[in-house]
């Protein structure tokens, strides 16, 4: 009797240490709201319930849609979402970083990130990305010394080649690795020719957040920061190798995942790569 308590004990042991392995290993999933961009126009709280029932509690954004912040806060709240990473302007980390450091505390967010650089055209000069480095390590050292994280996002348009590697080599070889890193949203490294896998490899410490996004089979790319929002295909369904990214992305500990579907159905395409993220090994 004595024998089959014991067994009993610590088979009830084993399953509660198994299921809080499991839950904490388990990978949440956000959501980059510029993904609801059109239903956000509209009907803020409507985009919002939408998120909470996918089971969705964490995401990126930026700005209330014109609500007050006490509302829209209040609303976030409602649907137990919790703002991970806000999105700040170049030109305001350039002039003025704490204004997105206020924004970013005000909604109790980690981490501020930039997702563009500005530039003539099509043409993104050294100039530019020098300018940028500058930008960059002045305000994320601002950021880090208020106890928050900046990342930039590449877009595509820093992959040309110079000085024997990529425009994107100097970025992060010139920033302050204690102040800047980066956001890598894998459509946007795929779609100027690179692999998303390699670049995780060989940056490991550099990516702490990840935008996941696929790209339709046969879509033709370029290093200009362009391409139709129809090209964005459900997880798994397109050339991005989401399954190879996932499985890296892992390996190398990055902190936070958010889906950003930019097609004109992401309501329809969101809870299929949702389904798909779930079922991956």
């Amino acid at each position: 009797m004595k024998f089959r308590l014991t067994i009993s004990k610590t088979i009830i042991v084993l399953a509660v240490f198994l299921s809080s392995f499991q839950l904490l290993h388990a990978q949440e999933i956000g959501l980059q709201l510029y993904s609801l961009r059109n239903k956000f126009k509209t009907d803020v709280p409507g985009a919002l319930a939408a998120i909470k029932s996918w089971g969705i509690h964490e995401i990126e954004g930026g700005g209330t849609y014109g609500l007050p912040m006490d509302e829209y806060k209040k609303l976030l709240a409602q649907n137990n979402l919790q703002m991970i990473s806000v999105g700040a302007d170049f030109n305001e980390l350039a002039k003025n970083p704490q204004a997105a450091i206020d924004e970013a505390k005000a909604f109790g967010a980690k981490y501020i990130m930039c997702a563009w650089i500005p530039h003539n055209g099509d043409e993104f000069t050294n100039e530019d990305l020098k300018k940028a480095v500058d930008v960059f390590n002045a305000a994320g050292k601002q950021i880090h010394d208020a106890g928050l994280s900046f990342c930039y996002h590449p877009h595509g348009y820093e992959f040309r080649p110079y000085e024997g590697g990529t425009q994107f080599d100097y970025l992060v070889q010139h920033t302050n690795p204690e102040y800047v890193n980066f956001e890598m949203d894998v459509f946007w490294v795929k779609h100027p020719g690179q692999d998303p896998v390699a670049l995780m490899q060989k940056y490991p410490n550099r990516f702490l957040l990840m935008h996941l996004k696929d790209r339709r089979p046969g879509t033709e790319g370029n290093q200009n920061g362009r391409a139709d929002d129809e090209t964005n295909v459900v997880l798994g369904q397109g050339d991005v190798n989401i399954a190879a990214v996932m499985k890296e992305a892992k390996k190398i500990g990055i902190k936070h995942y958010f889906i950003e579907d930019e097609s004109p159905i992401p309501e329809q395409q969101i809870p299929q790569s949702l389904a798909y993220l779930h079922q991956l090994k």
